[in-house]
This record gives structure tokens, sequence and C-alpha cells, in this order.
């Protein structure tokens, strides 16, 4: 039997994304997503909730999402779900649901970016006669 554990989020940080390193020096990045949701209810009424999410990034993407991103960014995501578990001193159980992302997609939907490339620290001039539109972060062309 296949299993499936993959997860699509699109929503905006509540938070700037936090950075730790393991003992090791592996990247962690920890941000908090939030979601909105919209439906009508039998009588037309429109309802909307939020739903938060714990997000954690690792290695290279945990780098990129701390040094590019911020909150209030809509970003898109794919991941999957982790169960943490643990009991306090006490005897008391704890359960976290959290998302461990794979990739990490800034929305062009409210955000302009530019591209950085690493190969050569420059950013790829995009702008008329070039096929592409320069975008800057925050900045309506």
């Amino acid at each position: 039997m296949s299993q499936l554990n993959q997860v699509y989020v699109l929503g905006n940080l509540t938070r700037d994304p936090e950075t730790k390193y393991t003992n090791e020096g592996v990247a962690i990045c920890e941000m908090g997503l939030a979601v909105n949701r919209k439906w009508s209810d039998r009588d037309g009424n429109e309802a909307e909730a939020v739903d938060f999410f714990n997000i954690t990034a690792w290695n290279s993407l945990a780098e990129n999402c701390a040094s590019t991103l911020k909150k209030g960014d809509r970003v898109f995501l794919n991941g999957h779900l982790n169960l943490r578990s643990w009991e306090n001193k006490e005897g008391r159980k704890y359960n976290i649901i959290n998302i461990t992302a794979d990739v990490v997609a800034v929305s062009l939907e409210f955000n302009q970016v530019k591209v950085l490339n690493k190969e050569s620290g420059d950013f790829r001039k995009k702008g008329p006669g070039k096929g592409k539109a320069d975008a800057i972060p925050g900045k309506a062309s």
C-alpha cells in the first residue's frame, strides 16, 4: 500500500523567519504561516477563518528563507507533515503537528522580487527589451 504525506499551502508569514543551527552546523529556519479561508454557509452568509501553521525549513532552504523572507510575505510552500510528541516533567504528553518545507516560493500576487544568481552574486537584470520585467521587493512598477 502506497503512502502519501504532501501538503501545499498558500499564506502569509506571521513573523520574521528565525534561524538556528544544530551542533553539526545544519541550518534550521522556523516560520509561522497564516492561511485565510472564506466560505458561504447554507443561508448565504459569508464566513471567514484563519488557520496558523508552524513551518520548518532545513539546510540551504532554511538559509535562503531567513535571508530573503519577512513577516507579511505571501508564500506558497510544498512540504510534509511531522508529528512531534514529548512528555513534560509532570508526565503530561504533548503533540504538535508541524509542516517541514521542501519548497518555498514567494507568491507574486502581492509581492515583487529580484532573483539573485547564486553563482555570480549578481542580480539578473530584467527589464523592457530583455523579455522580462524588473522586480523590486515591496515596490510596484
